[in-house]
């Protein structure tokens, strides 16, 4: 019952009552990604649409589906020999607002003291 309400009222948690219905109706399933997100067009193959495999983030996409799902090519990856370029690194979550995020050297949330440096401002005291 809680995950039936869930798919009614939320869209963050995956695919809505009303995206299940419509890919049920309409969509073809064009292929699946390695994060086992699932990605189907409709019959003309003028909507393309994702669902993914765990909460919905657009950064989930792999970049060999990014240029199909946003009309950049025609040929999905699960329909040509798709090999990613040497410079394409693997998808990593973003950790924005956890524990894992990026923290540069100086930050204020970075649990380690700033360096000081040789010409560094002094308040000014009288």
């Amino acid at each position: 019952m809680k995950e039936w309400l869930l798919q009614i009222f939320t869209w963050w948690q995956g695919q809505t009552i009303g995206t299940r219905f419509y890919t049920w109706r309409k969509g073809q399933k064009v292929g699946e990604d390695e994060a086992g997100n699932q990605y189907y067009q409709n019959a003309d193959g003028s909507k393309r649409w994702v669902i993914y495999n765990g909460p919905a983030e657009a950064s989930m996409i792999a970049g060999g589906w990014h240029g199909w799902i946003h009309h950049r090519v025609d040929t999905p990856p699960s329909g040509e020999q798709y090999t990613p370029r040497a410079w394409q690194k693997p998808h990593q979550p973003n950790y924005t607002g956890t524990a894992k995020a990026y923290r540069p050297q100086g930050s204020l949330l970075r649990p380690s003291e700033r360096p000081r440096v040789t010409d560094d401002y002094d308040a000014w005291t009288p």
